[in-house]
């Protein structure tokens, strides 16, 4: 069953940040997955609005655990955090 990363959080640090979208997607596909949203400008209708809000869909849980424990992501993670603050990832399963 696909499953869906959705991720909330304030860009701190920009340029810093710069680094970590490029060397993310090419990871993805390695786990068959899809940007199917981000967007700098989310319009909050509720709770507290994030600056960065993106939506990846995985073709399975285990897909997406295994890209957020991969080695070659822990650098890639060290970036975001540096970068980020307020951040919330969950991974949630598609309805079907």
């Amino acid at each position: 069953m696909e499953v869906y990363y959705i991720n909330s959080y304030d860009v701190v640090d920009m340029e810093l940040f710069s680094n970590y979208p490029p060397k993310v997607m090419e990871l993805l596909q390695k786990y068959g997955a899809e940007v199917v949203a981000s967007d700098l400008e989310g319009i909050a209708v509720e709770g507290t609005p994030r600056m960065m809000n993106a939506i990846v869909r995985f073709p399975s849980e285990d897909a997406a655990l295994q890209c957020y424990n991969d080695p070659a992501y822990q650098p890639l993670k060290a970036i975001r955090q540096q970068a980020v603050r307020n951040c919330t990832m969950v991974i949630v399963k598609g309805y079907h």
